[in-house]
């Protein structure tokens, strides 16, 4: 089975363009921080995605550089023979479903936080102490 799911932020605003046939083809690119860094090492990777359709609609009207998303897609490889006759190897996420993973408000300027507590560690009993100011959605559980 080829599926992905990756979470990460915008490099650069959607690329859109619309092919003879009046599709729309939106490129991105969508850094991917890496659970596990090395010392020195590259701390995200840089994910070439592509969309089409209601899909790279989408992308173009909600989504800028620094946003953060989430997306669900297959990886698609392909090769090209550039200007100079060398073979080129390509490797695209095809983008069959793209969501919001922050508020509006969120930035990447301020990380992506939201003024919410921080996490609180298990207690020894199994439960998570509830920090002050967190309010009760009102939804049952499921």
């Amino acid at each position: 089975m080829n599926s992905v799911q990756l979470v990460g932020r915008l490099t650069r605003d959607p690329d859109v363009r619309y092919t003879d046939g009046g599709t729309t083809v939106a490129r991105f690119t969508l850094a991917v921080d890496r659970r596990f860094k090395k010392d020195g090492g590259d701390e995200a990777d840089f994910i070439s995605c592509v969309a089409f359709g209601k899909t790279a609609e989408f992308l173009e009207k909600w989504f800028r550089k620094g946003q953060r998303l989430g997306l669900t897609g297959r990886i698609q490889t392909g090769s090209y023979v550039n200007q100079e006759g060398t073979k080129i190897y390509t490797t695209d996420v095809v983008t069959e479903n793209v969501e919001f993973v922050e508020s509006k408000g969120a930035s990447a300027e301020d990380g992506g936080l939201q003024q919410r507590p921080a996490p609180v560690s298990a207690l020894g009993d199994g439960f998570m102490n509830i920090p002050d100011g967190v309010e009760d959605d009102g939804l049952p559980f499921n």
